[in-house]
């Protein structure tokens, strides 16, 4: 398969391994709403961000959504175009290295992307999808990117969406009138796309002229263009009339006898004088009970950047939000992707939530469904994507074109705001003091079996959970603050191995257990089942 090539690849192709595991703080003055409802707001860059989530969404996370920078070439601050911020500059320097200063801006840009690509795939459900938007400025080198990444054969689709609704007549050659979508799958073997919900207009056009008590209808041409042996016969009309044949170079989609059972069940229509061509009777109460999504989504269906902008200055009152935000997507757009793609109680995750609207999207399409959201800087994820999401949470009063206020219902729910702490592990590799019984817990398991940990553990137990038939554990005894201590319950003694507690009585499995150490001679666990693992030099991730 082809691959795309760019000046930093090589220093970026695992880059996603070296990311240090942080932690993550919930802050409770700023979460909203209700704090169990499942949903995060995450300030933070999102390449640290997400590999600070992975140990505890892996393998969960049904559609994922992201609005990248589109890296357009413009030099001044316009937040969907951030590829020349001062953040993107300095992580580039550090991880490409000299090499960066001869990097040109497509070379940045894929260089930003590419490691955060590689973490979204870690958290999709093997049934699940990811989308992503994008314009003419990268689009080439997004298909390529996506295609190593997720794999061509997991390739989707290229949706088609109409963002204006009038041209531009100051273009210099065309009018831009869309952006894409790339839809890949995380298993395309396992991916299934949800229907739409049909509309009163595709219902209108059923109708009943012949009273069929089984309701209203629509009429399909029983002809084709494929060839069919047995598809060319003469048909003669209740009127009397033959037809000797279907039209020149076409076939009768049946056989004879099947176009008699048909008529015989009264599914041929010969119109109102029994003498046309056959047609076959399409029944809506027989119908699927939605529409297969297409590529092409027009504005009046899924919105445009205008009402986007609109919906937005309702919900905020950030003052530059109308500037920073050039072409936000709008929540019909959104609503249409969870449609399609999630079902009640599935996590949608955008990592470049910017305005926030996927959650807003998530919040008013309800059935339980949650959001992980993850925006990098402050001021916007403060004071427009939190902002936002409270106001949507609890209701609002917007403004009507005659200066009354309408009043918007609240969706209800909440979601915790959460920053992003220090690394799991200091400079020397050693477990950070900072770091809590819960926090190491749910590492060791991510990295042990790839998979979050199944429950918080409270260090009440040393068992933290099972995965495939093995029993894992973690010694590492804390403080009353839940701080890592120097007590010898971090070693693996024989003692301590005689109390670990199995997951089930007789349980026969595998057991690791993690520890900073070890006094049980190898030979007696090897015959007992039992692999240790060193803390932290035997943690391995992703």
């Amino acid at each position: 398969m082809p691959t795309l090539d760019w000046i930093g690849k090589k220093a970026v192709v695992n880059h996603h391994r070296d990311v240090p595991y942080r932690l993550i703080h919930c802050d409770k003055d700023k979460s909203v709403g209700d704090p169990d409802a499942g949903n995060l707001l995450v300030q933070g860059d999102n390449l640290e961000a997400l590999k600070a989530l992975l140990p505890y969404y892996a393998g969960k996370v049904k559609c994922i959504y992201i609005d990248p920078p589109y890296n357009t070439g413009n030099e001044g601050w316009v937040y969907n175009d951030n590829v020349n911020s001062p953040e993107i500059k300095a992580w580039l320097g550090a991880t490409v290295g000299k090499e960066a200063e001869d990097l040109s801006r497509h070379d940045k840009w894929l260089c930003m992307m590419y490691p955060r690509l590689r973490l979204l795939k870690e958290f999709l459900s093997e049934d699940g999808s990811i989308f992503v938007s994008m314009d003419d400025s990268e689009s080439g080198s997004l298909r390529m990117v996506l295609d190593e990444v997720f794999g061509r054969g997991n390739f989707l689709a290229s949706i088609i969406w109409q963002k204006v609704f009038s041209p531009k007549n100051s273009a210099q050659f065309f009018s831009d009138d869309h952006d894409y979508i790339y839809a890949y799958a995380k298993n395309i073997g396992l991916c299934q796309m949800g229907l739409l919900a049909r509309s009163a207009e595709q219902d209108a056009r059923y109708t009943n002229p012949d009273n069929d008590p089984r309701g209203p209808w629509t009429s399909g041409d029983f002809s084709a263009r494929n060839f069919y042996g047995e598809g060319t016969y003469a048909v003669e009309t209740p009127s009397g009339r033959v037809i000797p044949g279907p039209p020149t170079g076409m076939y009768w989609r049946v056989s004879k006898s099947k176009m008699k059972e048909l008529d015989a069940d009264g599914r041929v229509w010969w119109g109102e004088t029994k003498d046309n061509v056959p047609r076959l009777k399409r029944f809506l109460s027989e119908v699927k009970q939605g529409v297969v999504p297409q590529t092409l989504w027009f504005y009046k269906d899924v919105g445009h950047t205008q009402e986007a902008k609109k919906e937005l200055l309702e919900t905020v009152s950030f003052e530059d939000s109308a500037s920073v935000f050039i072409t936000p997507k709008p929540t019909r757009l959104m609503k249409r992707i969870i449609e399609i793609s999630t079902e009640p109680g599935d996590i949608v995750m955008d990592s470049f939530a910017g305005s926030g609207t996927t959650g807003v999207a998530v919040a008013r399409q309800g059935g339980g469904r949650r959001y992980i959201l993850i925006e990098m800087e402050p001021s916007i994820c403060q004071n427009v994507t939190a902002e936002r999401l409270s106001r949507v949470i609890a209701g609002y009063d917007k403004g009507r074109a005659n200066g009354t206020k309408e009043h918007v219902e609240g969706a209800g729910g909440g979601f915790r705001f959460c920053t992003l702490g220090e690394p799991l592990f200091d400079a020397d590799g050693n477990v950070s003091p900072a770091v809590t019984y819960p926090d190491l817990a749910a590492h060791v398991f991510f990295c042990e079996t790839g998979s979050p940990i199944p429950r918080r553990a409270d260090g009440s137990s040393s068992l933290i959970g099972t995965f495939q038939g093995r029993a894992i554990y973690l010694l590492h005894a804390t403080d009353s603050a839940g701080v890592a201590s120097t007590a010898a319950g971090n070693v693996l003694t024989g003692s301590m191995l005689d109390a670990l507690p199995l997951p089930e009585t007789g349980f026969t499995g595998a057991r690791v257990v993690y520890a900073e150490g070890c006094t049980v001679p190898d030979d007696r666990l090897s015959r007992l089942g039992v692999t240790f693992k060193q803390i932290p030099y035997q943690i391995e991730g992703l």
